[in-house]
């Protein structure tokens, strides 16, 4: 992991990121060292045949905190946000090296239950994808095929929790039972996360999820995280850097496969320690 230098740096200005807002967020987090890692990767490096995705990857992911990783099309961010909970397992002639712990467990490990490790660590991806079902039957599948509803009176709650904690109940509360395709592409996203969140993962993980929404719908996702944080660890992949700036506070740059840098955002999108992350986030290139 690149060490920031001695000297005071130069502040980067990007435009459509509110410093004043990074700094104050800068300042309310707690010290490194009482900070609980949920993941610690190190020196991971996937293939795919043999074609190399990544490259001695090692980075710390904290509870309650929101990881952004940014960088081009094609750096190895989805890849290895993918290996977080081993969605990659599903790719023929996958090839992962290194160590993913979780809670100092190595998810890697033969002895690995993968179906309880994907039930902890939920996703939710670019394109939201709810089921041919109504909306009610979307959010409870998880629940049943997991066996965590006790009764008829419990899977009702867990599904209106969910659905409140992804903050869709008081849009939907009324038509339940009506197809999920009828709702908007925002709402879609939502319930997508709801349903996600409904086998209560510790960890959630979103691969670009409002890359295909409008501003406003844009806007509700973000402010979701935002609240989901109180509760969930969060790690998102997104190409938006004002986004990545506005709801995480650490922020992860990958080019070509590699790490270049990694730290809390306010540090990364105003002093920056790699000249390459600054001509990224400043668009010199990419």
């Amino acid at each position: 992991m690149v060490t920031v230098p001695n000297a005071e740096p130069e502040v980067v200005r990007m435009r459509g990121v509110d410093q004043a807002d990074l700094a104050e967020r800068a300042r309310s987090m707690p010290p490194p060292g009482s900070r609980d890692v949920v993941f610690d990767v190190s020196g991971l490096s996937v293939r795919y045949g043999s074609a190399r995705a990544l490259k001695d990857v090692s980075i710390s992911v904290y509870k309650n905190f929101v990881t952004a990783f940014i960088g081009p099309s094609g750096c190895g961010k989805s890849t290895f946000l993918r290996t977080l909970n081993r969605m990659n397992d599903i790719i023929p002639g996958t090839r992962v090296d290194g160590k993913v712990l979780i809670d100092g467990e190595d998810i890697y490990a033969n002895r690995t239950d993968v179906v309880d490790l994907r039930r902890r660590v939920g996703m939710v991806f670019q394109k939201s994808n709810p089921f041919p079902k109504s909306i009610f039957e979307n959010v409870a599948y998880g629940i049943r095929i997991n066996g965590m509803a006790r009764d008829r009176a419990d899977l009702t709650y867990r599904v209106e929790e969910s659905l409140e904690h992804a903050a869709l109940w008081d849009e939907v509360k009324d038509r339940l039972h009506e197809p999920a395709m009828a709702l908007s592409g925002g709402q879609q996203q939502r319930l997508c996360i709801a349903r996600a969140l409904a086998v209560r993962p510790e960890i959630l993980l979103m691969d670009e999820p409002a890359s295909a929404l409008d501003p406003i719908a844009t806007q509700r996702i973000e402010e979701l995280i935002y609240e989901l944080k109180r509760t969930y660890t969060i790690v998102i992949v997104t190409h938006n850097m004002q986004q990545a700036a506005r709801v995480s506070d650490f922020t992860a740059f990958f080019w070509l496969g590699k790490l270049v840098e990694f730290g809390r955002t306010s540090q990364i999108f105003t002093t920056p320690s790699e000249k390459l992350t600054e001509d990224y986030i400043t668009g010199r290139f990419g």
